[in-house]
């Protein structure tokens, strides 16, 4: 996964990736949820949230899978987080709010990185948390600067996964925990499939739980603990797709006809590779003491 071309796929450049958000930031936010952009947890995790509308439904339920990233994690108040692609921050501000940590997050994504400012001011926070321009093959911060790191479906957008890993070890100090969720391929999904996913989502080709677990180990990480969070990954898809379809005339017009005719085109197939060939699973890594 060093490689910048996969068969006839070109691996998405982090200015690439972030860009891919800035323009369909406003997409997201009717089909995807309004304040986070993670899969939610579907399966019973903690008391359950009645909605009232389907969009209602997935901020719930990924509101829900953060705080199940806060429970895993379980930091002491004024430690520091390192949130690594933090999308529009909701997660990285619940974090401050939940545990009393301070909070760092990077993101390639510029679009996003306003709308965490805007929220962590409107909660009160910007005190405790800070986002900025960062990649996570690159990270911009000294050794042992953060006591635990946080990493949310951001590894599938990274063209060279293993250096993300190396980056993240070095910059965390001794005995500190690394939480990573992410996707991983399940059988064999149709070219086309595949093909749609990669060129939404701005991703590379998903690898397995064992290539994922391969890589944190040759980074110098110990697995401590391994979650399967596949169920949740075809609801999200399938309720990705009912909000796309009733929200087809908003998307128009912010995106025009054309736009949106080719999106009629891959969003059955996304959802059908989300349904049939996407898994998800979390890993809590610690860096040994």
């Amino acid at each position: 996964m060093n490689e910048e071309t996969v068969g006839e796929f070109t691996a998405p450049t982090p200015e690439e990736v972030g860009v891919g958000y800035d323009e369909y930031l406003g997409l997201h936010k009717l089909i995807a949820a309004e304040f986070s952009l993670h899969i939610g947890a579907w399966s019973p995790i903690g008391e359950r949230k009645p909605a009232r509308t389907l969009l209602d439904l997935s901020n719930r339920t990924q509101d829900k899978q953060t705080e199940h990233h806060i429970k895993t994690l379980a930091m002491n108040a004024g430690e520091h987080l390192l949130d690594i692609g933090c999308g529009a921050g909701l997660p990285a501000i619940e974090f401050v709010k939940a545990s009393g940590v301070r909070a760092t997050g990077i993101n390639v994504s510029r679009g996003q990185l306003a709308e965490a400012v805007k929220t962590a001011e409107a909660e009160g926070v910007t005190d405790r948390v800070d986002f900025q321009y960062g990649d996570a093959m690159a990270l911009e911060f000294p050794d042992e600067t953060f006591d635990s790191a946080l990493s949310i479906e951001v590894f599938a957008h990274l063209s060279d996964r293993q250096k993300a890993f190396h980056e993240a070890a070095r910059v965390l100090k001794p005995g500190g925990y690394f939480l990573v969720s992410d996707f991983t391929l399940r059988g064999e999904p149709t070219e086309e499939q595949l093909t749609a996913y990669l060129q939404t989502w701005h991703c590379m080709p998903p690898i397995t739980p064992a290539k994922i677990m391969e890589m944190a180990a040759t980074a110098g990480f110990e697995l401590i603990q391994v979650e399967n969070m596949t169920q949740n990954t075809a609801f999200t898809g399938e309720l990705m797709g009912l909000l796309y379809g009733d929200r087809r005339a908003e998307i128009v017009d912010l995106y025009g006809a054309e736009a949106v005719a080719e999106m009629d085109y891959v969003i059955p197939l996304v959802r059908s590779f989300f349904r049939e060939h996407l898994g998800s699973y979390l890993f809590l890594l610690r860096k040994p003491a």
